[in-house]
This record gives structure tokens, sequence and C-alpha cells, in this order.
């Protein structure tokens, strides 16, 4: 096992420089980095020769691909209680970020999933270069999206962020700047020159630039209209009935992948999605926290994670096994008030 830190950090003239160390495991979140990330987080917040922090992950193939899920498969398969105080605290750094009095720019390399989500799109600037890929995958694991997907999902254009969390769609750079998870496009070449000009002290939306408004046309931009038309009905039932209703490969594939999806976690997100449009940021927050507990003491994120990366044998056994099987009753509970086990942000 590597002695090196799981988290680095760095003062280089103005910036203070974050680097996600776990490249074996596609620089996933542990409860630990987390924990280190808020407190030098807040530290660099009181100090006024740091200007900016930037925020990037080690190796080439990924920014960060989400949290440690065997760890946390593991903690709730034994009992302990290291899943609930890393989904807590993740939570409490995604809000530190999300209310950063300062530049946070995350440069997204690779894979940016899940927890990689939470620690690069709440920042004022989020640059892709021509490797980035996003997704919010959890429904294909029995979770949801979370990590502020409540808050950013129903933010975007149209109907694409019930798309995204329904689907799990990957995302190119080109749909990443379309969706707004991206704000800028710097390519990977010059992401030296760019910390270096930030350190120098240069201003941050001069280093950064901005996107191209004459990006090409990416996936989200050729379907959005039946992405918005299908994705506005009031239910995943609706959803998938308009997508059997519209006899297209691409609707077809649609509902597909959402019919092997959890269908627990599917009424969940879609929920998560609708009220998440009504609340501001840390409300959203608490509410994902609710919902994670329950999800925990559940089954279906243990049965996903099973079947994706324990036994990797890519059949989970879902409880229950059927959209129509889940009620409202049932998805109600997960919303339901924890009295004194609240987050407190």
């Amino acid at each position: 096992m590597s002695d090196e830190p799981h988290v680095l950090f760095e003062k280089r003239g103005a910036v203070g420089l974050i680097t996600l160390n776990r490249p074996k495991a596609l620089n996933a979140l542990t409860h630990g980095m987390c924990l280190q990330m808020t407190m030098q987080l807040r530290a660099w917040a009181a100090q006024d020769d740091v200007k900016v922090v930037v925020v990037q992950g080690s190796g080439e193939r990924a920014f960060c691909a989400g949290g440690d899920i065997r760890s946390l498969y593991e903690s709730g398969v034994n009992k302990t209680p290291y899943a609930l105080n890393f989904y807590r605290d993740e939570y409490v750094l995604n809000a530190l970020i999300k209310h950063y009095p300062k530049p946070y720019v995350a440069l997204i390399n690779g894979i940016v999933m899940g927890g990689g989500v939470g620690v690069s799109v709440h920042g004022s600037h989020r640059v892709a270069n021509e490797t980035t890929t996003f997704a919010m995958p959890e429904t294909g694991i029995g979770l949801f999206p979370d990590v502020g997907g409540s808050y950013f999902l129903p933010r975007m254009d149209g109907q694409i962020g019930m798309y995204l969390a329904l689907t799990g769609a990957r995302l190119k750079t080109v749909d990443t700047l379309y969706s707004g998870v991206a704000t800028h496009f710097v390519p990977m070449k010059d992401w030296p020159a760019l910390i270096a000009d930030l350190a120098a002290g240069k201003g941050v939306d001069h280093v950064v630039g901005r996107k191209s408004d004459d990006l090409p046309a990416g996936f989200l931009a050729d379907h959005r209209a039946s992405i918005d038309k299908i994705f506005a009905h009031n239910s995943v039932e609706e959803i998938l009935s308009a997508l059997d209703a519209d006899h297209t490969d691409w609707s077809r594939d649609t509902a597909k992948t959402i019919r092997s999806k959890s269908p627990t976690a599917t009424k969940l997100a879609f929920r998560q999605v609708r009220e998440g449009a009504k609340l501001d940021f840390d409300d959203c927050m608490k509410m994902e926290w609710r919902m994670v507990n329950r999800v925990v003491a559940g089954h279906d994120f243990y049965e996903g994670v099973r079947a994706t990366i324990i036994d990797k044998d890519g059949t989970p056994k879902w409880k229950p096994a059927d959209l129509s099987e889940v009620s409202n009753a049932d998805i109600d509970a997960y919303f339901a008030p924890l009295n004194n086990k609240e987050l407190v942000l």
C-alpha cells in the first residue's frame, strides 16, 4: 500500500492548489479526503495571500470518479458508521465549495462522476478539456444523484437534468459545456500555463477565458427537443410511456436504460429533481442527507454495488423489482425528517 497522501495541498503564489491523489482508484474520494479538503479550504479562505483555489486530479484518466464505493459498501454490510460519516462530511464539503468566498477553479480532466462532481460543479469556474467525461450514474447502483444533484440538475436548461438523473448518460466535452457542467474549455496542453498565470496573480476570468460560442453540436443539442418534451412528464411511468411511443432508436435505448436501474432509486431521483427545483442549495443538501440515511439502511444500494464492483455479474436483484411496486408512500419515507439527526451546515 502506498504511503502517498490521498490529497495534496500546495500554496503556489496566489494559488491554493489541491490535487486529488489516488490515480489508481481514479481519485475516488474517501472520508479522510473530504475532512482534509474542508479543513484546508477553511484555512485558505482566511488567508489574504491565497486569491484562488485550484483543484485537479492526478494521473491522466480521471479528475475524480466518485466516492470510494467499496468502502461504503463494506461499511453498510458491517454496520459501521463510516458510510454515514462519509456522506455527512462530503455534503458539508459540497456546501463549503458552493459558498466559497474566493474563486474555485476545478480542472476537470478525464472522468468526473458522483463525488467528483460534488467537488467541481459547485465551484465558480469549471474548466473542461478534450478528455472530460461526466456522468451521474447513481441510480444504477441503487443510489440517487446526490452531492448537490438536487440543486444543479433541475437548473440545467429544459429537462436535461432530469434526463441525466434518470439515465446516468455520459457526457463528453461539448455536452459538459452545453449543459453547464463546465463553464470553460482550455486544452489540456495549456493547463500548466493556466495554473502558472493564476499563481502569478492574473485574474481568473482573464486566464480561463470564455467557452467558445461556436461549439459543434453534440448529443444533447441533437436530442434536445425530444428530451424536453418527454422528460417533462409527471412521473417515471409517464416518461417511459412517452419513450415507448416515440419509436426511435434513441427512445428505445433510453427506455431500456432507465428500466435497468433500481426502480426505487429511479423514483427517488425523479422526486429529488422536481423537489430540488423549489429549494435553495443548503436545503437541497439537507434533503439529500435525509434520503441517503434511508438508502444506507435499505437494500438496493448494496445490491447495486455488489453487482457492479464486488461480484461484477451485472445482474442486480432489485427489491422491489418493478416500478409498479414502489408506491408514493414508499418514496415519501425517504424525505421524512430525521429529527435530531438533521444535517447541520
